[in-house]
């Protein structure tokens, strides 16, 4: 049976071979793959750079030169610029295989692998970038390799059209390859001379070899970073002068980045103000002398985003676009390096320069707390110096732990702000973690300094640390008591009778995050459907409730508590709830807002008619 359906079945087809549209890979290229016209350039002096890279791995005293030459005039044939390099060069072979071969690099070439290391372009495309601006490009090129071939030149056009023929010998009498670009409808302004040489500087100013636009010099070399210096302040001029030419801001401060180790070569600049810890930082990568990218967003590690680094690697691999960085385990390892160079300047700084230590701090605290919050030995190094909220003041957890015998902390600014006057005043210490990595930190401060003692602030801590009222005087105030706690129970609010200090505030609303979890669940089992008011009603617990808290050393609490009428104690209460609310500078739940604007009217219509009977 099988041999039968073998004998029927028709013969395979012969393999196809695919078509390009070249009009469609080059618009996929400009709206797609680059992300700008601008990469045109950086790619004809890839191509010339990598084919002087070329021509030194088998002579390494050959010249080393690329020259830029652009006429923003036009002429008859519109505006041109011609590139040319002392490069390994092409033959007419090499032409036809490389040239018109979309995806082929002549850096996988037989005989020039043990260079590609050196390579800037890997991926055989970077020519084809040229369309963007150009509608054709003519290359003329002589090999170093077979001297005796004559030059040959390859024409190209944008609709997928090439001619290639050979050329006297004084068409190119060196070795080199000459490129020449005519421009597109459009995209003569990318031709133009001017601005040709910013595109040269911009991409060009650290590669290794002579590199020209007509005589202006592109390269500026040695780095910045790694010029030598007469003394260190010196050194700290030229950067901030430097970084305020790349990054337009003169940084706080710079820190070095070398690591030879990992092909790293590098500075960076700390910003001079704070920005948020969301915000992805763009940093500028050259790999070898070459610009790839302006905004590298993960070169670092996340907790390092209060600077911008500007580096030249020999080890990063780049993507298809050379525009950004390939995620890997190279790139992992760079990211871990420089972080621990970042780390080891803040502890340099911590040991011998408190002061611009401070200056850093006051500005970009927030990224040390969020390093020190995953390394204990930078939360040990930088406890003397991190700011913290306290009811004490601005201060670090060190200086707050040395005058506490225990560290209380909320986890919210909301709660911090209820209870932190009342707490001051009755001698309890303390800190407001609602901010970024604080309550972290404040967790994690036993583990770096033994013996302290961490507590989180909850409104029973606060109430037992305020005094209580004579068992007498409460009892002689048990029916104000009581009209008061009736007013305040549908709002899941207890009313408690203590005497504290300051003598200001009449009342006091205190409640953790169970209770507020308790109030916003009987609010939407209040507004659901039947269904859902059972489901939300069968999560109903013991949670605590709010609480109220009447401050009886306060000369108006004293006056409501002796009024006699129990609706005009109720009016009282609600006002005193919702003055206490707004205190604490919670939000308003609708219950909240009604009690609020029932309360004021209740006064008016009290003062009112008091008006009226005294008249």
């Amino acid at each position: 049976m099988d041999s039968q359906t073998s004998q029927s079945s028709p013969a395979p087809e012969p393999p196809r071979t695919f078509q390009v549209d070249l009009r469609g890979l080059v618009d996929l290229l400009s709206h797609h793959l680059y992300s700008s016209p601008k990469v045109y350039l950086r790619e004809l002096l890839q191509n010339a750079v990598d084919a002087v890279t070329a021509r030194r791995a088998v002579e390494p005293g050959a010249p080393a030169r690329v020259r830029l030459y652009a006429d923003g005039a036009g002429g008859a044939g519109g505006a041109a610029l011609r590139v040319e390099d002392s490069g390994i060069g092409l033959t007419e072979s090499d032409v036809h295989e490389l040239l018109a071969t979309i995806g082929r690099s002549s850096k996988r070439a037989e005989g020039l692998q043990e260079a590609r290391s050196d390579f800037l372009g890997q991926f055989g495309i970077g020519l084809l970038a040229c369309f963007v601006v150009a509608e054709r490009i003519r290359v003329v090129s002589r090999s170093a390799r077979t001297p005796q071939a004559p030059p040959v030149e390859w024409t190209a056009r944008d609709d997928g059209s090439y001619t290639v023929r050979t050329l006297p010998d004084e068409a190119r009498p060196e070795p080199g390859t000459t490129v020449h670009l005519v421009a597109r409808a459009g995209a003569a302004e990318w031709l133009a001379p001017e601005r040709v040489l910013s595109l040269a500087r911009d991409f060009g100013s650290l590669l290794p070899y002579d590199v020209r636009v007509g005589e202006d010099e592109v390269t500026d070399l040695p780095a910045p970073w790694d010029r030598p210096y007469a003394s260190p302040a010196n050194r700290r001029v030229a950067l901030a002068r430097h970084c305020q030419g790349l990054f337009g801001f003169t940084p706080l401060d710079s820190i070095d980045l070398s690591v030879p180790v990992a092909g790293i070569r590098g500075v960076a600049y700390v910003l001079p103000s704070a920005v948020s810890p969301a915000q992805r930082a763009g940093h500028r990568v050259h790999l070898k002398g070459m610009l790839l990218t302006e905004r590298a967003e993960q070169l670092l590690p996340d907790w390092a985003f209060f600077v911008r680094c500007v580096l030249d690697t020999d080890s990063l691999r780049p993507t298809a676009s050379r525009e950004a960085l390939y995620e890997d385990e190279t790139l992992a390892a760079v990211r871990d390096a420089l972080g621990e160079r970042i780390r080891s300047w803040l502890t340099g700084l911590a040991a011998g320069d408190p002061e611009r230590l401070e200056a850093f701090l006051a500005v970009h605290h927030l990224g040390v707390k969020s390093l020190a919050r995953h390394d204990p030995e930078m939360l040990r190094t930088m406890l003397p110096w991190l700011p913290f909220e306290t009811t004490d003041g601005r201060l670090s957890l060190e200086e707050f732990a040395q005058r506490h015998r225990v560290v209380h902390f909320t986890r919210t600014v909301e709660e911090y702000r209820q209870v932190a006057p009342i707490a001051s005043a009755q001698g309890i210490g303390v800190i407001n973690g609602g901010y970024t990595y604080d309550s972290e930190l404040v967790e994690a401060l036993p583990s770096v300094r033994p013996g302290t003692v961490v507590a989180e602030l909850d409104a029973d801590t606060v109430t037992a640390h305020l005094d209580a009222v004579d068992p007498a005087e409460e009892l002689a105030l048990a029916g104000f008591l009581a009209a008061a706690r009736a007013t305040l129970d549908p709002l899941g609010c207890d009313v408690v009778l203590r005497a504290f200090h300051p003598l200001s505030v009449p009342a006091l609303h205190l409640d953790d995050r169970a209770a507020r979890h308790e109030q916003a669940r009987a609010q939407a089992e209040a507004q659901a459907d039947d269904l859902w008011a059972g489901i939300l009603g069968s999560l109903r617990g013991s949670a605590p409730r709010s609480r109220l808290v009447l401050n009886h050393l306060n000369p108006l609490v004293r006056r409501i508590s002796s009024l006699p009428e129990p609706e005009l104690i109720g009016t009282a209460t609600e006002s005193l709830y919702g003055q206490a609310l707004l205190m604490a500078q919670r939000p308003l739940r609708p219950a909240d807002s009604a009690l609020l604007n029932r309360a004021f009217i209740g006064l008016l219509e009290w003062a009112t008619h008091g008006e009226e009977g005294r008249g």
